[in-house]
């Protein structure tokens, strides 16, 4: 049953995930001695497991918040930010923050960007001389003033990837975090 819960992994990593579940299984049992067999032994080892399919997601869980804490690529982080968002509350919301930030920063980058193209529509805009709103706007209000000149593109340029590298080492210290509170074998995992 656990290998047909795996079948969305690889064939070779899902036959990896079985041998090391069987292996685990077995030191289990092995080292329950107030059992007095072995089948009574291997039934309560399964039960506290749970059911092949909450195993396969903490295993996959495990596997993906591994390679993203191992490697730091973008998209291992991010495979693995959405599969604990998608599993967990806790996941969840530390998701949500994180994607503000990313979010930000790539906005802040991209005013950075747009500043020269769109050098009247870039900056902070002033409605008779109140400010409405900082970023940028195409078609901005009759009577709306921007400020800023070419100095808008370092500063949003250096805050936004300074909220960037914030952000991703955030991301990547929460993932360390989650996997190092959960026990070295997945099936231990609260999914």
């Amino acid at each position: 049953m656990l290998g047909r819960s795996l079948r969305f992994l690889p064939r070779h990593v899902a036959q990896d995930a079985l041998r090391e579940i069987e292996s685990h299984i077995r030191e289990r049992v092995e080292q329950t001695e107030s059992m007095p067999n072995e089948q009574a032994a291997l039934e309560r080892v399964l039960g506290e497991l749970g059911p092949p399919l909450r195993v396969a997601q903490a295993y996959s869980t495990e596997m993906t918040v591994d390679e993203a804490v191992t490697t730091g690529r973008m998209g291992a982080i991010a495979r693995a930010l959405w599969q604990l968002a998608t599993t967990t509350v806790g996941g969840f919301f530390a998701t949500l923050g994180l994607c503000v930030g990313y979010v930000t920063g790539a906005a802040c980058v991209m005013v950075a960007a747009l500043k020269p193209i769109f050098p009247e529509n870039v900056g902070l805009f002033v409605v008779n001389g109140i400010p409405r709103s900082f970023g940028a706007l195409l078609d901005p209000p009759a009577g709306t003033e921007v400020w800023g000149g070419y100095w808008v593109i370092p500063i949003m340029l250096v805050i936004g990837l300074a909220i960037l590298v914030a952000t991703h080492r955030g991301a990547r210290r929460f993932l360390s975090w989650w996997r190092s509170r959960i026990s070295p074998w997945a099936g231990q995992a609260a999914v």
